[in-house]
Order: C-alpha cells, then structure tokens, then sequence
C-alpha cells in the first residue's frame, strides 16, 4: 500500500509540474503580445533603434505609406536583406505608434508582360535601380529575374525614393551586401526625416565668379530638391544675404574674389554658416582637348588667406595618379585610322573615402578632373580637420604652366616617378574658425549700422574640395536642348563613381541638426563561411550531422532508462 500511495503521488507532482510549466508559457506569450517585448540578442545590436532615429519617428504626425519591391522568389542574399528591411520597418511601425505603414510587393509576379514591363518603367521613373538576379524555378533550374531592392516613401502625397543595395566594384558582393545593411537605418529613416519635418532648410549655390552654370550641376540640383530648397544666386557685398540658408556652395569659380564678398562669407561662417568649396587654382580648358593639347595655367582665386586662416591650403598644381579613370581615344599608327580605344587618363584620378567618416562610409570612389591637393595648415586644438577623400599612394605633381596632351595617354608612365604618395583632396573642418577679417577695418564692408562684425565663429563646419570639375555633370546636347547626363557615370566603362552620392552626403552633414548623419558610421561585423575549411572537414561534420542525432537520442534514452530502474528500486 505504502508502495502505491507513493507512486501516486510522484505522478501527482508530475502533472502539477507539467500544469505549471504549461501555465507559465501562455502567461509569457499573452504578456508579450500585449506588451510588445522586443529583446535584441545581437552582438552588434544590429536590430536596436538609435536615439535620433526614435526621436524621429515619435515625431511623425501623419501616417507614412511605404511600399518595398523585394518580394518573390530571391537569392539568399536578397533574401537577407528583404529579412533586414523588414525588422526594421517593424522597429520604425512601433516607435512611430503605427503613424507607419508598409507592404511588400514582388514587381515581377503575374503574367501579363505589357503590364509588367509598365511597373518596371514607371518604378525607374520614380528612381529605384533594377538589378538582374538568377532566380530558381519550381522545377529546380533557373531564370533571369529583375528585382528593385528599395521602396517608396510616401508621405502626404509626395514619393521618394530609396535604393537599398550598394555596388561598389572594388568590394565583394558579400561586402557589398554587408555596406547595405549596415546603412540600412540611415536610408530608411533619412527619407522620413525630410519628409515629416516641419522646417525645409535651403541651400544656395554662389554665382557671380565664374561658376559652374547651372546645366552643369544640374543632376546633383535635381537629387538636392529631395532633402532641401535650392536657390542660386550672387552675393553683391551685402552682409548678411546668406543668413536665411543652411548651406552654401562654391563650385567651381574661374573669377577672383574681391573683398567685399569675402568678407559677406566670412562673416557668414563665423554666425555659424556651413560652406562646401569646390575650388582648385589651375585652369585647364577641357574642350581644347578635342584638339589634341591644351594649357595648364595658375588661376588665383583670393580665397588663399580666408582659406589658411580657417586652417585648409589649396596647392595650385595638378596631381597625376596611376590609379585613374579611362577616356576613350582613337590611335592610329603607320597612317592607318584605328577603332576608339580606352585608355587610363592620370589628370583624373579615382579618390578614396574614408571609411571611417559618416560622410563618405560605404562610397564608391569619387572621380577627379584635374585635381589640385589640399595642405592642413595651423595648430588650433578647436579645429577638427578629417581628410575625406585622398588620391592613391602613386601619385605625382605637375606645377603650371605646363601643356597637356592626348598624346601622354599612349605613353607608359614611368612608375618611380609617382612617388608623392597619398594626397589629400577633400577635408572636413569642424570646430571655432578665426574670422578672416581680424584686425582689419571692416567698416567699408558695412553698410547696417546695426550689423555686428564677429573674430571668431560659433561652433560650425565646412568641407574644403580641391576639384571644381568633381560636382560637374556632363551635358548631351539634342538639336538646340541641353540634357544633363547622370553624375559619376562613365559612360565609357558603365562604372558608377561616387561623385553624387558623395556631395549629397557632404550637405546632409553640414546641416545635420539632428544627428540622423552619423548613423552612417554604423559597422556590423562579416560572418563570412570559410570555403575551405568547409571543403577540408565536410567529411568530419557530415558524420557529425548524421551520427551525432542518433547517437544523442541512444545516450538519453539509456541514461533515462537508469534514472527510472534506480528510482522505483527503492519501493
């Protein structure tokens, strides 16, 4: 009897055990669903929001509809992704308080190819880039398929566009997948900090020096209108004038400065103004080159003090390098015409990023065209400079006057020559700058009594780019139209440089006020499979995989069968 009473009572105690343990988990899964706990496990913390990306999305007062065309049958890698993009939509829908709302949607499903073809066309109009995959079939082969990896953001009638892959040459597809889902946040929400914000900052473009026109900038103008207002016009000497803008850019001037607009720049800086210069001092006629040779000549600018004492020098000679872009040529040898040849052009070197910078992480390399070099000058501690962009360590530098010709394409450059190593193009400065103007009589520049002439500047920024001709877009001329052609694109070799992208990010910086632009430093860590260790122990682990089960359930089962006959033995 006592044997009995026992036994029933251990079978009691089991299911009480079981009925608890049952218990406990609907209770976690009932409290989950209500409180919405989200733990994110990763090391990197890959799936964890930002501060400025929150404070964004609880700020967004009207619903925001976004549509992602990367639905369907995927490879893994863009199955990743699409996996990726969509946690953090999750993310963005509860910190929004579900002001955010998104579908998935496969471009290519369905049979009708007219209307197909239509949603290809009408997704490039508005600015997603296709991408050709091999994608597997029901019936084990496969077939070419076009997917859009981005999607729309649309946001009280307007639509912006994001592309989430990157493709840069120089990187693996594995790295490139890597650099896209590591600026996936700032992507994503960059859009819908635009688009909800109350204030639209404007950007101006200076003119009055010989600056690029604006047909010739015309495709970075066109990508700007996403994020800002952009206007353009001549400083006049009137102090002040450029208040009212975030931003102002100096492309390209061919004319001196006099001193009245210097001094309208300063004094905008030191009120906490934000300049881009794109600015060298050697002029080269490009279109001479048709002709087989053209002049390097000096061209100040008198932006050479104003320049050193903000803490950046602006060397006046052109920098060859042996890592540069082709031009195409037609040769010919013993009389006889030969077929256009591309050929490698020194006078236009492939810049590198910093891939440590916000600013250019992640970019492809940026095309100079004849590029002067930039020295950091002075020993201001409250001076930050970071060098953004720099030529390859195989570079030299050719001082004007000097002729350039088409005829150098044919030679073979003399390697040891190109020994100046890396050098500096473009550089960010940030921190208190001295005002230009300092212990000079600045009455003649004033005309408001009320205006107050500032030394020294409230914390601010500026990027120095010793290229005019890196924000020029080429223009096709069609009967009496001029047609801007895509920024960056060569259209010899179909390469994407960075030019656009990296402009677009140097502004987004400057007038940064909420910090969305240092998401762009964000590193996640390259789990790569080591293909040959794989190979080496494949054996090793498919005995693994298959034995290891099996043997695991004989060794519980035995251990459990002791446990038992050593527990009712004692009855």
């Amino acid at each position: 009897m006592k044997s009995e009473s026992g036994t029933k009572n251990i079978k009691a105690k089991s299911w009480f055990q079981f009925g608890m343990t049952v218990t406990v988990i609907i209770i976690a899964v009932i409290a989950g669903s209500f409180l919405r706990i989200r733990l994110d496990l990763t090391e990197d913390k890959r799936y964890t929001l930002s501060g400025p990306t929150r404070k964004v999305l609880e700020e967004v007062k009207n619903d925001i509809f976004i549509q992602v065309y990367l639905d369907g049958e995927m490879p893994i890698p863009f199955k990743k992704l699409k996996r990726s993009v969509k946690e953090m939509l999750e993310e963005f829908r509860i910190a929004s308080h579900k002001r955010i709302d998104f579908d998935f949607i496969n471009p290519s499903e369905g049979n009708d190819s007219k209307q197909r073809d239509a949603l290809y066309q009408s997704l490039i109009v508005k600015g997603l880039n296709p991408v050709e995959i091999q994608a597997g079939d029901s019936e084990g082969g496969s077939s070419q398929k076009i997917v859009f990896p981005g999607m729309i953001v649309n946001y009280n009638g307007v639509e912006v566009p994001v592309n989430f892959l990157k493709n840069n040459p120089s990187l693996s597809a594995e790295e490139n997948l890597l650099h896209s889902t590591e600026g996936l946040e700032y992507e994503m929400i960059q859009p819908i900090a635009t688009l909800s914000s109350d204030t639209v900052y404007r950007v101006a473009f200076i003119e009055g020096h010989g600056e690029i026109p604006e047909a010739g900038v015309a495709d970075l103008t066109i990508s700007l209108t996403k994020f800002f207002t952009v206007d353009r016009g001549v400083i006049g000497g009137n102090p002040g004038i450029l208040d009212k803008y975030a931003a102002v850019v100096i492309a390209g001037p061919e004319k001196e400065f006099n001193e009245n607009d210097k001094f309208v720049i300063d004094q905008y800086v030191m009120n906490g103004g934000k300049v881009l210069w794109l600015i060298d001092e050697v002029n080269v006629n490009a279109d001479s080159l048709v002709y087989g040779q053209t002049a390097a000549l000096y061209r100040p600018l008198n932006l050479e003090d104003q320049l050193f004492r903000y803490g950046a020098r602006v060397n006046p000679v052109i920098v060859q390098d042996l890592d540069c872009a082709l031009i195409r040529l037609i040769m010919s040898t013993g009389g006889v015409r030969q077929q256009p040849v591309t050929v490698p052009w020194m006078y236009f070197p492939r810049l590198s990023p910093d891939q440590g910078s916000p600013v250019t992480r992640s970019l492809n390399k940026v095309r100079g065209q004849f590029t002067n070099f930039i020295d950091t000058v002075g020993l201001d501690p409250s001076i930050r400079k970071t060098v953004l962009l720099s030529t390859s360590p195989f570079t030299r530098t050719l001082a004007p006057p000097f002729m350039i010709s088409l005829k150098e394409a044919e030679i073979t450059p003399d390697e040891r020559v190109f020994n100046k190593g890396s050098l500096p193009v473009a550089v960010l400065l940030e921190g208190k700058f001295p005002s230009a103007f300092r212990n000079r009589m600045t009455d003649s520049f004033v005309k408001d009594p009320g205006f107050r002439v500032r030394d020294i500047s409230e914390d601010t920024k500026m990027i120095v780019v010793a290229d005019g001709d890196i924000i020029r877009n080429e223009i096709r001329r069609e009967g009496g139209a001029e047609i801007p052609q895509t920024l960056g694109l060569d259209r010899y070799t179909g390469e994407m440089y960075g030019n656009r992208d990296f402009l677009i990010n140097c502004l987004n910086y400057l007038v940064d006020y909420k910090g969305i632009m240092e998401l762009r430093s964000r590193e996640l860590k390259l789990r790569l499979l080591n293909k040959k260790a794989a190979r080496d122990e494949r054996l090793l682990w498919q005995i693994i995989n298959i034995a290891g089960p099996a043997l695991a359930v004989v060794i519980a089962g035995l251990i459990y069968n002791f446990l038992r006959r050593r527990k009712y033995t004692r009855f």
